[in-house]
């Protein structure tokens, strides 16, 4: 039970933190409960009123009382991050296929990241791969394909937030898939398989990307960033 509470906390937070914490739109219980009561804060298209709905990675979070659009991504310290994006880009999510299967009377299905049963998926879509889901209609528009050459988000593990191109994959029978991947700067690492996210077709994002562009800087290079800023703020 221990292990799967982590797990959880891990892979998703609470609509509370995400309008308290990180939006900054109130300041104790009691306010947070009377925002989210208003019907105020919309995931994925629909009215949560749900103060503990969880919250994860790709989820769109429209606030229509301000005009506000955001998308859940990690930073680069694996932290989860509210990203402000357009109304347009807030009508589509990308999801990663989790598994294929068919259902009763052979009806063919797909299970995302998220949670997501799809009937009829396309037959060229496959386990590891990610499509990019309508919200309004619930409908896959296009998928990308697991592959090297594609842009890929990091999920997990301790390179989670990170962005870079899939360079090759390593295959261990018993074990572990590991998956080699190159940042903007050139940087490599390698991580598991099931914690890399395509997310766009060779070096373009079919999302916007926060700022830093999944590039982790070592403590020396963020030491004399932040003494550059000081110096220009001087």
């Amino acid at each position: 039970i221990r292990f799967e509470l982590q797990t959880k906390a891990v892979v998703s937070t609470q609509s509370t933190g995400v309008v308290r914490n990180k939006l900054k739109y109130a300041l104790t219980y009691n306010e947070t409960k009377k925002v989210t009561m208003s019907r105020s804060i919309k995931v994925d298209g629909k009215v949560r009123t749900d103060m503990m709905f969880p919250i994860g990675f790709q989820d769109v979070i429209t606030i229509e009382r301000t005009g506000e659009f955001f998308r859940m991504l990690f930073d680069v310290k694996g932290r989860f991050l509210i990203h402000r994006i357009k109304k347009e880009e807030a009508a589509y999510k990308l999801c990663g296929v989790k598994s294929l299967s068919t259902a009763a009377k052979g009806i063919p299905i797909l299970v995302t990241h998220d949670g997501r049963t799809i009937r009829y998926p396309d037959p060229l879509i496959k386990v590891h791969d990610t499509i990019k889901l309508d919200i309004e209609s619930g409908k896959i528009v296009d998928h990308i394909k697991f592959e090297p050459g594609n842009l890929a988000y990091i999920t997990g593990g301790q390179n989670c937030g990170r962005i870079g191109i899939i360079t090759h994959k390593e295959k261990h029978p018993g074990s572990f898939d590991i998956v080699h991947v190159k940042d903007s700067v050139g940087h490599s690492f390698a991580t598991r398989l099931s914690n890399v996210f395509p997310i766009g077709r060779g070096k373009q994002a079919w999302i916007s990307l926060p700022r830093g562009k999944g590039v982790r800087l070592t403590i020396a290079e963020e030491r004399d960033r932040k003494l550059a800023a000081k110096a220009k703020e001087m």
